[in-house]
């Protein structure tokens, strides 16, 4: 195989890890999906730890990890990271000279974004010769293109080193690409050569140690591995280059690894001999839930809030002692925003971010401002009857450098600049549709008063939000 006139990357292991029909392999690929285990969660994907062995061997794994991509997804870009099999050298090579091919068509490289880390580092490197024939990188694509199409942009990388320090330089330079826009896709199998019982206990402790975010944690692991002298076990992780690269991208922040499928060669119908196998594990990485409410806190929440605008009414409602558990969300410090709707129209939405006070104070507080919001007319009692409430309970601001940080529909914005200051709530999109820049655009214009492109000059912060409502309950 060599590079085209145009110097795409062509398929060169098509025909020896997967069928090089693309009728075969479009077949292959919807039996694997089929077959997948499958793991519900509302939590956002932002990195996948996929199996790169032939599609006979690894298929079924590789497919549970790629049906995490929710249905209709759309990436800015796929980073795909694979440890080199035949190279060594001392940092990464990303590919910049033309495209990635399959059976399935052509994949467009994002030749700018790759120029750009071969500027910002000097651990990136142009080393075509290591695209060539890499089939660790190859392998994904397909699983990419059955899940995505070929509506994606590619930024290849393959790691030659086998340093640890030089893995922790490559994610310094890979931090400003890791956003919710972008996935991220990590190529390993696990233990190769031990037998079959040997290598489910070896790759569950290594899954288990990746699973803790603490690239450390992995490397003892590997090393304890190793020590045990386990029978033909040549390697734990094959691409703990690029796992280790992940890690620290995602050390100390709020994400969360889950486990997703496991098998090893020895499950092949066709060639499952027991006594030699390799490893393979499907591994996803998402966002921290940061809030969990259960079904009887929701009960709480809109209870207190609307016996707190009773009150304040004039109604004969006690207030009921608070179980001092400190379990429950509602001793916790958050923010919180209420809405009272009267008859379906919005009367009255007052809030805000999480400070000192714990959420149950804040829903008393904010539920009680409301009433009186200056933008309609006050709450009345005769009001009640028609009464529905929407409480927003709201995560810490975090400070975004990016707008490619903020995703429209997900993140409320917190627009700051000197004593100015304005925000929208994730929820406003679903009931104006607007686009990104118009959410910007507006809150910096009419909530924070600092002009439609004010936004680009001023502090941004984002948060998310878990929505309580009477007669639907929503996360969002």
């Amino acid at each position: 195989m060599t590079f085209n006139k145009n110097k795409n990357r062509e398929p060169a292991v098509a025909g020896q890890f997967y069928p090089s029909s693309a009728s075969d392999l479009r077949g292959e690929l919807q039996d694997f999906f089929d077959n997948a285990a499958t793991v519900k969660t509302s939590q956002t994907l932002r990195a996948l730890i996929s199996p790169h062995a032939g599609y006979i061997f690894s298929g079924e794994v590789a497919a549970a990890a790629f049906q995490q991509i929710p249905a209709n997804k759309s990436y800015q870009n796929i980073f795909v990271l694979a440890s080199s099999h035949r190279y060594s050298f001392g940092g990464a090579a990303v590919y910049t000279e033309g495209n990635y091919e399959t059976p399935l068509g052509e994949i467009t490289v994002n030749k700018k974004i790759g120029k750009e880390l071969l500027a910002s580092s000097p651990v990136f490197s142009e080393h075509d010769e290591s695209h060539l024939y890499e089939h660790s990188l190859e392998v994904q694509l397909p699983f990419l293109q059955y899940r995505l199409g070929n509506d994606f942009t590619l930024v290849p990388i393959i790691l030659g080193t086998h340093s640890a320090g030089i893995c922790k330089k490559l994610a310094k330079a890979l931090r400003p690409y890791f956003t919710p826009n972008n996935l991220f896709v990590i190529s390993t199998d696990f233990s190769h050569y031990p037998s079959y019982q040997n290598a489910k206990l070896a790759d569950q402790l290594t899954a288990d140690a990746i699973c803790k975010n603490k690239p450390k944690k992995l490397l003892k692991t590997l090393e304890k591995n190793k020590a045990k002298k386990i029978g033909h076990l040549a390697t734990s992780l094959c691409g703990w280059t690029s796992v280790l690269t992940l890690l620290y991208l995602t050390k100390k922040k709020d994400f969360e690894y889950k486990q997703l499928a496991y098998k090893n060669s020895g499950d092949s119908k066709l060639y499952g001999e027991k006594d030699r196998v390799v490893g393979y594990w499907a591994i996803g990485v998402y966002e921290k839930a940061v809030f969990e409410i259960s079904r009887s806190e929701k009960q709480e929440i809109l209870q207190l809030a609307r016996n707190s605008i009773a009150r304040f009414l004039g109604e004969d409602i006690k207030e009921k002692r608070p179980d001092k558990s400190n379990d429950s969300i509602l001793d916790q410090k958050a923010g919180a925003f209420i809405s009272i709707y009267i008859n379906n129209e919005l009367r009255g939405c007052i809030g805000g971010f999480a400070g000192k006070k714990t959420l149950r104070e804040m829903i008393k507080r904010f539920a009680v401002s409301a009433t009186n919001d200056q933008r309609f007319d006050p709450i009345e009692p005769s009001d009640l009857q028609n009464m529905t409430l929407e409480v927003s309970v709201l995560t810490p601001l975090k400070k975004i450098k990016s707008i490619d940080e903020f995703e429209l529909g997900k993140h409320g914005i917190y627009i700051k600049s000197g004593l100015n200051s304005g925000t929208f709530l994730p929820q406003v999109v679903e009931k104006t549709g607007w686009s990104k820049e118009e959410f910007l655009g507006r809150c910096a214009k009419n909530k924070a008063g600092i002009g439609w492109d004010g936004w680009k000059t001023a502090e941004l912060y984002t948060y998310k939000v878990v929505i309580v409502k009477d007669d639907q309950e929503k996360t969002s």
